[in-house]
């Protein structure tokens, strides 16, 4: 392809990096959400479009996830929230789901501990979900991110692994309920700002922006909760996953940006000159 042949250049990706900066930079000027949420579809089928493994197609994932998380927090998005592992997904074929083990305890080690994403922008890793229904050694390299990140406060990492929204929302009742038994609160006092704070992502930004890759219309029970207000913008591309590039996130960016400042009053205009027109 040409794009891979113009890569091959000697200093193409300091080149690149120095664009990616640059644009960044422009977009920290605007508005950029604060929370996003990736649901990150299409792994299987860029793998068998490439007739390559599946395990192939993850292991392009993970890269392009974490090319996408460099530039989200480049640009001075606060918190990003990726669906990783859902529980839906241990219905997959026991080869498949042990490989997905061994390839996000590969992964998770090294972008922890010998990666440098975490420690350049002060990323706080967090795991969201059923994590005891996974294999001990992955809960422990999972919990290891958590501990050896702790103390990072400039940007958050939500890692949904064993998750769905409706275990979510169900545990927040039972948080809730614990509360009220416990003496904590009263049960008059239960409101949606109460649940909503016992949600696993409860004390964070809200959420802004939802991509999910693939061109699939669907959320796929993840972040029900947190994408139901009208302040949520959710945007569906048809890029598969692995596919999905610095160029593709940044035009989101912008054009949730451009929106946010213009496009809501353009739409504020409108609806005062309908009234008129009545």
């Amino acid at each position: 392809m040409a794009s891979e042949w113009v890569s091959s250049f000697p200093g193409f990706k300091s080149v690149q990096s120095l664009g990616k900066k640059a644009y960044a930079g422009v977009l920290r000027t605007g508005p950029v959400p604060r929370h996003i949420g990736f649901i990150m579809d299409g792994n299987r089928r860029y793998a068998r479009r490439r007739n390559i493994e599946l395990k192939e197609g993850h292991n392009a994932g993970f890269e392009s996830m974490a090319r996408t998380l460099e530039t989200c927090y480049d640009c001075g998005v606060e918190c990003a929230t990726v669906f990783a592992f859902s529980v839906e997904n241990f219905n997959r074929s026991a080869y498949e789901v042990e490989w997905l083990m061994e390839l996000f305890k590969h992964k998770f080690s090294q972008i922890v501990e010998h990666g440098d994403m975490c420690e350049q922008y002060g990323i706080r890793v967090r795991v969201l979900g059923d994590i005891e229904l996974l294999p001990n050694d992955v809960i422990k390299v999972l919990r290891r991110a958590e501990q050896i990140t702790e103390k990072n406060t400039r940007a958050v990492l939500n890692v949904c692994f064993a998750y769905t929204a409706r275990h979510d929302i169900r545990h927040s009742i039972q948080q809730t309920i614990s509360q009220v038994v416990k003496g904590e609160l009263d049960s008059t006092e239960i409101s949606e700002q109460t649940l909503e704070s016992n949600l696993y992502t409860g004390g964070l930004p809200p959420l802004e922006l939802l991509i999910r890759t693939s061109g699939v219309h669907r959320l796929s029970d993840f972040l029900l909760w947190e994408c139901h207000t009208s302040t949520c913008d959710i945007e569906i591309v048809d890029t598969l996953w692995p596919e999905f590039g610095v160029k593709d996130i940044c035009w989101i960016l912008l054009k949730w940006s451009f929106n946010r400042m213009y496009g809501r009053k353009l739409q504020g205009v409108e609806a005062r000159d309908d009234l008129k027109g009545e």
